[in-house]
């Protein structure tokens, strides 16, 4: 029996392979993809993005379906040193909806214990950076078995790195945005050479009238490696 959820990485992404501009802009999808991730995060039992995401955008990462309600699923911010502002959209609204903060053991105990007053489980998984296999175990334990990861390129190295995601779900929009700064889509140490790169397989396609592609991957079990996130 896996010990670990299933992890689907989920990205939009230009034809230049960045997922936010050199400036942060990540509104890259159209509104008729956006719907797709809706549809997506309703289907998982929790949504994981790192805490540049939450520093960066101040998301609330819930669900939002059009003429219906959709479910929203647990929310996982990893942030090694427990940097999530309080007053983040979040933390504000972690006393109604299931909000886990993963640190290290670096994170200062007082500001765990404010994140904890303001309803959200502290998990500690690692001592520099966040074990997220060990992580992932614990969320197994708790009753989470599939896990969506929108964050960015750190967190998505990685997983990738470790062998810990198993779908990887790209859209690619129409733009080139450029920019040597840019966020792309896997960032990290990388690897060397190209040979021992994560392979994936592709498994599906689909292209809208906009001129947006979805691509639909699976890890290859041979990309499980060891990873550094910060």
């Amino acid at each position: 029996m896996n010990s670990s959820p299933t992890v689907k990485i989920n990205a939009a992404m230009t034809i230049d392979g960045k997922i936010a501009t050199r400036s942060g802009d990540s509104k890259i999808s159209s509104r008729h993809d956006l719907n797709r991730v809706h549809e997506l995060r309703s289907s998982v039992d929790a949504i994981m993005v790192g805490i540049s995401t939450v520093l960066v955008d101040d998301p609330l990462l819930s669900v939002r379906l059009p003429k219906r309600l959709g479910v929203d699923p647990v929310r996982i911010i990893i942030d090694s040193t427990a940097r999530i502002p309080l007053t983040s959209r979040i933390l504000s609204s972690a006393q109604n909806r299931f909000t886990i903060v993963a640190v290290t053991n670096r994170a200062p105990a007082n500001r765990i214990k404010k994140i904890q007053q303001c309803g959200a489980m502290v998990i500690v998984a690692g001592s520099r950076v966040v074990d997220l296999k060990n992580l992932l175990s614990t969320l197994r334990n708790i009753g989470i078995h599939t896990v969506l990861v929108e964050g960015g390129g750190e967190l998505n190295w990685s997983l990738v790195r470790q062998g810990l995601a198993s779908e990887l779900i790209v859209t690619i929009a129409p733009l080139v945005a450029g920019g040597r700064t840019a966020t792309t889509l896997v960032e990290g140490e990388g690897y060397r050479q190209i040979r021992k790169a994560a392979k994936m397989n592709l498994t599906n396609l689909t292209s809208q009238r906009n001129g947006e592609v979805v691509l639909y991957y699976r890890l290859r079990p041979s990309a499980h490696k060891s990873s550094i996130l910060r």
